[in-house]
């Protein structure tokens, strides 16, 4: 049986680990804390305990592992998937960090390594879609991709509850967004161009500019292209105050003489604010609208998908989405089904119908709720 190594164990590493493990041996590595220890009995997954801060201990810890995820937080993915690269190790990767991954493109290559990253809901999901429908496409003219996490009851002052790493949800808020206008790629403002959205079985919710795009802006020629996060209506506007007037920045300031980053402390102090408690339900809502030319023709086509928490399992819908996605990516590297070597971004898969309906099967499968086709 093939060894898995899921670096994290967070919510979305966990759910990661907890579908593999039905196919493979699966091990997850994480700091000690008592959420790996509860993987094991609730799981049956294996588990270590290790500080991989070390790029050294990464690169010795996935030795013995055929292949790897790193569902570490954005501000260490870069540098874990450069180290898993350089190890020789097969992976994916869906930790939301801000660097260019096709600078690791030749390395890859040269390890004969196939990398498959940005493997979560947007970036992820949403490129495989839209990765397949352009192919349906002789020309790719728009792109506009919508997508939200929420609670299902918002209790708090922010509307809002993360599934998953604080400091990943306000890099949301802080990083410079790319998109593309009128076939050029263009930087905006994350927050920027904020507008009402209504949502069929959900209602009106708000959406803002973020930097999901990712590798889209690399590999697919369209006239335009954008993703924006989805909110409930008033949380931007918060969001917006709190980062212009610097509690999202990174610089060391003095209080008292103690050096500290306001980014750390607002952080610490919205954690337990955002923090799902037992028995709290949140849902996942996307729709993806991808214009184009066909046939000479005018056409759209059109993906929308929404998730809630599984009440068997107790799995939160952003987990479920992201870790399931992850894991049907994974399996198709497993077996030889993504076999380009190099850094592979997801929309490739999306682009190759049978790994497309794969991909969108299991997710079905799994309870998630998917409706596709031409507008």
């Amino acid at each position: 049986m093939k060894q898995i190594c899921v670096l994290g164990g967070g919510r979305v590493g966990s759910t990661i680990a907890f579908d593999l493990s039905k196919n493979f041996e699966v091990t997850v590595v994480d700091k000690e804390n008592k959420n790996i220890k509860i993987l094991e009995k609730r799981f049956g997954v294996k588990t270590l305990a290790k500080d991989l801060s070390d790029s050294k201990v990464v690169s010795k810890t996935v030795e013995e592992f055929d292949a790897v995820v790193d569902a570490f937080p954005g501000e260490i993915g870069y540098k874990t998937l450069k180290t898993v690269v350089e190890a020789g190790k097969q992976m994916c990767d869906v930790s939301f960090f801000p660097e260019n991954p096709f600078t690791l493109d030749d390395v890859a290559r040269r390890k004969q390594v196939t990398a498959i990253v940005d493997c979560g809901v947007a970036p992820g999901l949403s490129n495989i879609a839209v990765g397949y429908a352009s192919s349906l496409m002789e020309k790719t003219e728009n792109v506009k991709i919508l997508v939200g996490g929420l609670p299902k009851n918002p209790d708090n002052i922010l509307k809002y509850k993360a599934p998953f790493s604080p400091a990943d949800v306000i890099e949301e808020y802080i990083r410079p967004v790319k998109c593309v206008r009128n076939n050029r790629v263009v930087t905006l403002p994350a927050l920027s161009e904020l507008e009402t959205i209504e949502i069929p079985g959900v209602g009106k919710l708000e959406a803002f500019n973020t930097d999901g795009l990712r590798t889209l802006i690399h590999t697919l020629p369209a006239k335009n292209m954008v993703e924006k996060t989805l909110r409930y209506p008033g949380h931007a506007e918060k969001m917006f105050f709190l980062r212009e007037t610097g509690f999202f920045n990174k610089t060391l300031v003095d209080v008292e003489g103690v050096k500290v980053k306001p980014l750390d402390v607002t952080a610490a102090l919205l954690f337990p604010l955002w923090r799902f408690e037992e028995g709290e339900r949140d849902f996942t809502v996307m729709e993806i609208t991808v214009e184009g030319v066909k046939d000479g023709e005018n056409v759209c086509y059109k993906l929308s998908l929404f998730d809630e928490t599984d009440d068997e399992t107790g799995m939160l819908s952003m987990a479920r989405v992201t870790g399931y996605t992850t894991a049907s990516i994974l399996r198709m590297l497993i077996k030889g089904l993504v076999n380009k070597k190099g850094i592979v971004p997801p929309e490739q898969i999306g682009m190759k119908k049978e790994l497309y309906k794969t991909v969108i099967e299991d997710l079905k499968s799994r309870g998630i709720k998917i409706e596709e086709g031409w507008c």
